[in-house]
């Protein structure tokens, strides 16, 4: 659980003791075996999830083709956020690449947060900021970037998940076909093999 109260505290904000000790007790030991589903698509998102060890892909099926929104590892919360807040669908499945460790909190103890941290909503506000400000980002380096940045970018800053997760999952989150991704790799092995 220390590692859970130390992203409740990055993502949220710094919390009394007793007040962080109470959110941290909110939130259950879970396990995915690997293959299993956290969440799928068409059903309600019921809870928030943290990932202690393990690997989940956050992906959505369109007219038969799977586009991988995002590879979530280790330190990461995730939920499909308009539906665990406002009720309704998700648009995405969570299913896991690898067995997972995870903390997860219902919809309904999220909710009743405030009851324990007067000052929730405040902190939600900055948690939401903070992932706003994430997807922000994602969507200008999409908008903005060759598809040999985004492979370089995404590279420096998770090098083990090309030996962890199917290449055609990293291609689709970057939004460039297998072929392209293969392509920029093998022009980039000569440069990391110098």
């Amino acid at each position: 659980m220390e590692s859970l109260a130390y992203y409740i505290q990055e993502y949220f904000g710094v919390l009394k003791q007793e007040e962080l000790k109470a959110v941290c007790n909110k939130f259950a030991a879970e396990r995915l075996l690997k293959g299993e589903f956290l969440m799928k698509q068409g059903q309600p998102a019921h809870q928030l999830a943290f990932i202690k060890a393990g690997i989940i892909r956050i992906y959505a099926q369109d007219d038969g083709k799977e586009i991988t929104q995002w590879i979530s590892t280790p330190g990461y919360f995730l939920t499909e956020i308009s539906s665990f807040m406002f009720g309704g669908t998700s648009r995405w499945s969570m299913q896991a690449l690898s067995d997972v460790e995870l903390y997860s909190i219902s919809r309904s103890d999220y909710q009743h947060i405030v009851n324990l941290v007067p000052r929730w909503h405040e902190l939600e506000k900055l948690f939401i900021i903070k992932c706003f400000a994430i997807l922000e980002n994602r969507v200008y380096n999409h908008l903005s970037k060759s598809a040999e940045e985004r492979y370089q970018d995404f590279f420096k800053q998770h090098p083990a998940l090309f030996n962890q997760v199917p290449l055609q999952y990293i291609a689709s989150m970057l939004g460039m076909t297998p072929e392209t991704l293969s392509r920029i790799r093998n022009k980039q092995l000569p440069k990391v093999l110098d």
